[in-house]
């Protein structure tokens, strides 16, 4: 494509600043992912291997296997957005068709008819997976890709990803307190509560319904931005599989982009391992009841920490160096709390010492997330302004593929290696009962879950250290970018005052 069938123009010229409305209105997007990827993390494993007794490792192989076939659909959604031209933009029609598909996906992978055999029961944790995962990149990708369209700034970017981190967590965390109070509280019958199968079928439409409402909220209270989003000027090619493949593949000359995209999905499939084993090591390893198990959400406080020092950080110290620390605490950080148990340096079982030293890691661990998250997702957007200054070429969809799939891996892979590490290494029974658990078994699950798998971190940091993009690099692209985009207007205007004169003379000669 040439330069000039690849100019993008926003429609209007914002004044200022984005608004806090607008800054907010996006945000709300964070939330279906966010709930999306609680429910699988915490709850789809466990669900079908200590709920249905389905094999760990087998469910782990279905839910995997859709991540791939969701894999390949991501970079199809995202060059087809980049190249939309509607009425309401490149983005909005799209986030507006996900909503119903991601709503019975959700609804139906917590909701298997009873009485399947394995073979059907794997069948429909397949193709459940495979419909809330694609319906939810229909949404994440063209949603994902309004961040770098709201802004140019470098640091305003970072802004906007913070608003996104804060109110993706502030409202997860009112859905999961909730979940762990009125879904799933301990009973006589069943102690603690996540062992309870009739508490899933009052999960299941509740997450459904909250997330697809998330969905119709943000893209009806965002519709309102397209005149400001950059559109193609000219008309843009026809979809097809080759367009695709050429998007795609123009990414792998970005050097920093794929740094980034490499660590982001080592980082994430590991961190979906943890996520997915969390629930094992919080019921088995630590005795957690979902009475106490809600006093997690004050780790909030890290969240807020994080936003709180975000600014001066960044002030301090530019976004690489910021990111390379915070992966290197990260991975003290869970090991820490594990290693003490395992050396016997922990309070007992059921106290509440415990429960306050394990509340307090959880919030250091969550300040460092927040940290790593908005560095990666500004950084990311840097990349795509290096894309077009050399490709001339808008492609936040394509990166945006890009990061869904990484997130979507922590859902994924970090299940898959979940469920192998379960029965391979840990040797973990299906319908394990808590009070039959021998102390190597429980020990075992400690040193795979906290040690292990907190130590791969070292593999993204190793990505990290080879991005280049800095604050000064970036003000020279962005300066450049302005300086072609004010040319190509300046050509424009001019090419449109000889067509008048033109017609002028045709009509008075």
């Amino acid at each position: 494509m040439t330069a000039s069938e690849a100019l993008y123009r926003r429609q209007r010229t914002r004044i200022g600043k984005v608004p806090l409305p607008t800054r907010f209105n996006q945000a709300i997007g964070a939330l279906p992912e966010a709930l999306k990827n609680f429910a699988f993390s915490t709850f789809l494993l466990f669900f079908y291997n200590q709920i249905l007794g389905l094999n760990a490792f087998k469910a782990s192989v279905a839910i995997a296997v859709a991540l791939i076939i969701d894999a390949a659909v991501d970079p199809l959604i995202g060059s087809f957005s980049d190249g939309l031209k509607t009425r309401l933009g490149r983005r909005h029609g799209l986030m507006y068709a996900s909503a119903l598909p991601i709503g019975l996906g959700l609804y139906l992978v917590f909701s298997p008819p009873s009485g399947l055999s394995e073979t059907l029961l794997l069948a429909w944790l397949f193709a459940t997976v495979v419909i809330t995962h694609v319906s939810m990149s229909l949404f994440v990708v063209p949603w994902t890709a309004l961040y770098a369209e709201f802004s140019d700034d470098y640091d305003e970017r970072t802004t906007i990803v913070t608003w996104r981190y804060a109110v993706g967590w502030l409202g997860s965390i009112v859905f999961i307190v909730a979940t762990w109070t009125f879904i799933f509280p301990s009973t006589p019958a069943y102690a603690p509560g996540q062992l309870n199968p009739h508490a899933y079928a009052l999960f299941a439409p509740i997450v459904a319904v909250t997330v697809a409402a998330c969905i119709i909220a943000t893209t009806l209270l965002t519709q309102r931005e397209v005149p400001y989003l950059l559109q193609p000027v000219a008309p843009t090619p026809r979809f097809s599989l080759l367009r695709v493949w050429r998007d795609v593949s123009s990414t792998f000359v970005n050097r920093d982009f794929l740094m980034l995209f490499f660590g982001a999905l080592v980082y994430a499939g590991i961190s979906g391992t943890t996520d997915t084993l969390g629930t094992y090591v919080q019921t088995f390893f630590w005795g957690l009841a979902p009475e106490q198990i809600r006093w997690f959400q004050l780790s909030i406080l890290g969240v807020i920490l994080a936003f709180l020092t975000l600014g001066w950080l960044e002030r301090v110290f530019d976004k690489k160096p910021l990111l390379l620390g915070t992966f290197a605490l990260s991975m003290i950080d869970g090991i820490g709390v594990t290693g003490l148990r395992l050396a016997h340096l922990m309070p007992p079982n059921g106290s509440r010492l415990l429960l306050g030293v394990l509340v307090a890691n959880e919030a250091v661990r969550n300040f460092l997330g927040t940290l790593l998250g908005i560095m990666f997702v500004s950084m990311l957007a840097d990349t795509i302004d290096l894309q077009e200054l050399r490709t001339a070429r808008r492609q936040e969809g394509v990166f945006a593929a890009a990061l869904a799939f990484s997130g979507k891996a922590t859902a994924g892979v970090g299940a898959l290696v979940a469920g192998f590490l379960l029965e391979q290494a840990i040797h973990w029974p299906a319908r394990a009962n808590v009070h039959d658990l021998g102390p190597p078994l429980i020990a075992r699950l400690g040193w795979v879950a906290g040690v292990l798998v907190p130590l791969l971190l070292v593999i993204p940091l190793l990505f990290g250290s080879r991005y280049r993009i800095t604050r000064e690099s970036h003000a020279l692209t962005r300066a450049e970018l302005n300086r072609r985009r004010a040319l190509a207007h300046a050509s424009t205007m001019e090419a449109d005052h000889q067509a008048l004169q033109l017609d002028l003379l045709a009509e008075h000669p």
